[in-house]
């Protein structure tokens, strides 16, 4: 499982990145987070991944606090980034060999890495193919090849599907959801909203900081989800604030975002 309790992020230079961030992804659940550049999504992901460090509140893994207890909480998540990182002068599976030595999970041998790398769409002539030749949509699929690799209960992903043409995104996402399927806890950024739509099971709207409205599946059965985040993008819907008893003196605070009906924004 996934969950931000209050999460906050302030940074030296006051910037409010992340404000009372509340959140859980449960195992077998893709979580879509929608939002505008500078919304928080990635401040959100770091957090998640003890790339930096919270304010206030908590980032868990798997139930272990990232901040108190990073190379648990590590241990039980993998995370795919926007542009994966790999070797362009090895193979696929000269990758895949590498990265399982990194983690502890080698000892499969040739064909073992081959039938991984057949689970996740890559064709067999490129199995043992210098990867500086491949497609961003093929380097994905590596990279989520590497995420498989090291079943953990919980993926991170960073736009994913991000510069993917039609093809190699609907790929990727029929990848995704059948990890999801596999009782995996999917968190995923993206700014795709058809996407989001078709695949997740739930989809978080963020704006400057914080999360203003969160829609299941079924939800979005009888709601556009394009209007809705087109609606709070331009500030045409009012936000709802969350229980500040509920949320605690801490996080009350933390927060100085206040919304008005029209969405506009004043720090005090």
């Amino acid at each position: 499982m996934i969950e931000a309790r209050n999460l906050t992020k302030r940074y030296e230079d006051g910037i409010l990145a992340l404000d009372a961030l509340n959140l859980t992804v449960n195992p077998g659940e893709l979580y879509c987070l929608l939002g505008a550049n500078g919304a928080g999504k990635t401040t959100t992901l770091n957090l998640f991944l003890n790339f930096i460090q919270p304010t206030l509140g908590y980032a868990l893994i798997n139930g272990i606090d990232v901040a108190q207890n990073p190379l648990a909480a590590k241990e039980n998540v993998a995370y795919l980034s926007e542009n994966v990182c790999l070797y362009n002068n090895f193979s696929a599976r000269q990758n895949l060999e590498y990265f399982a030595t990194l983690s502890g999970q080698d000892g499969r041998g040739r064909q073992g890495y081959h039938g991984i790398l057949r689970g996740v769409g890559l064709p067999e002539r490129c199995f043992e193919q210098k990867i500086k030749e491949f497609s961003k949509g093929m380097r994905q699929k590596l990279g989520i090849a590497i995420c498989m690799l090291k079943d953990t209960p919980a993926l991170i992903l960073d736009e994913p599907m991000s510069g993917l043409d039609p093809q190699a995104s609907a790929d990727v996402m029929e990848i995704l959801m059948e990890l999801r399927d596999n009782n995996k806890a999917i968190l995923m950024s993206t700014h795709d909203i058809f996407r989001a739509k078709e695949m997740a099971d739930r989809v978080g709207i963020m704006k400057e900081g914080r999360k203003v409205i969160e829609r299941t599946r079924d939800d979005l059965k009888f709601e556009n989800l394009e209007r809705l985040y087109l609606d709070y993008m331009r500030g045409e819907s009012t936000v709802v604030l969350p229980d500040e008893d509920a949320l605690g003196a801490d996080s009350r605070r933390a927060s100085s975002t206040f919304y008005t009906a029209s969405a506009r924004t004043k720090f005090v």
